[in-house]
């Protein structure tokens, strides 16, 4: 388990715990993500939730999200009928933890070749840093199993466009913490009930702070960070962020 120094424990210095890849972690200086990160690591424990969920949020997601599909229908389909035509099936469906921890089928285009865990695999037991990088990111910059338009859909976050029926629906959200398998949800630690306390997101804080540049632990602290402090405000605000990150495909793999 990661250490934490005295003076980190006090809110003077950023916990000084290396990644796998040997660097500290290079989060913001404040008293509130040491805390987090002394929680994180099993050395306190809470059953504390997160605010309960606001009626204006839940209203907006509605609103937003049924405009966007109407919007947003021709991309829809043109992305279909492309994914028809290379001979993948267009909608990838995968299981995630939702809010209360109640599973949920979260979908995306799909961007990866049929045999994906296969070439996952060979290509991790072949490749050691990739490994490395697997195990400290779970994503990889050169990704075998992602097909030439599926690099395309994963840089411009157009894939993660069906997610929007998932907020219609009241399984996520516009802004919230990442869905995550139930097998991962193990990596949130003690603030697991704080993760499932909220609906989980298309976009969220840790995908306007550095995307996949950030190290896994640094995305769950950013996750409980957002839960802690969401208002209907901080939502606009990363929605409006997420807008110039896709656009500049910052940290996109």
């Amino acid at each position: 388990m990661p250490t934490i120094s005295a003076s980190a424990r006090k809110g003077f210095a950023r916990p000084q715990s290396p990644n796998r890849t040997g660097e500290p972690l290079s989060l913001p200086l404040s008293l509130e993500q040491n805390l987090l990160w002394t929680m994180l690591s099993g050395t306190h424990t809470t059953t504390e939730r997160a605010p309960r969920h606001l009626p204006l949020q839940r209203l907006f997601d509605v609103v937003a999200s049924a405009l966007l599909l109407v919007i947003l229908a021709p991309l829809f389909l043109f992305i279909w009928l492309r994914l028809l035509q290379t001979g993948i099936a267009p909608l990838y469906r995968h299981t995630r933890v939702g809010y209360q921890g109640k599973l949920f089928v979260c979908l995306k285009f799909s961007t990866m070749y049929p045999n994906s865990d296969d070439l996952l695999r060979r290509y991790l037991r072949n490749n050691p840093i990739a490994r490395l990088q697997w195990e400290t990111y779970r994503k990889l910059r050169h990704d075998p199993r992602i097909t030439p338009f599926g690099h395309f859909l994963r840089r411009t976050s157009l894939d993660e466009l069906p997610q929007l029926w998932n907020v219609l629906r009241g399984q996520m959200s516009l802004v919230g913490p990442r869905p995550v398998p139930s097998y991962e949800s193990e990596l949130y630690g003690n603030a697991l009930p704080v993760y499932q306390s909220v609906r989980p997101g298309i976009t969220g804080l840790w995908q306007v702070s550095g995307r996949n540049t950030l190290a896994y632990r640094q995305r769950v602290m950013l996750d409980i960070l957002y839960i802690r402090n969401r208002t209907l405000w901080l939502d606009l605000v990363i929605l409006v962020k997420t807008i110039g990150v896709v656009r500049r495909g910052s940290g996109a793999w």
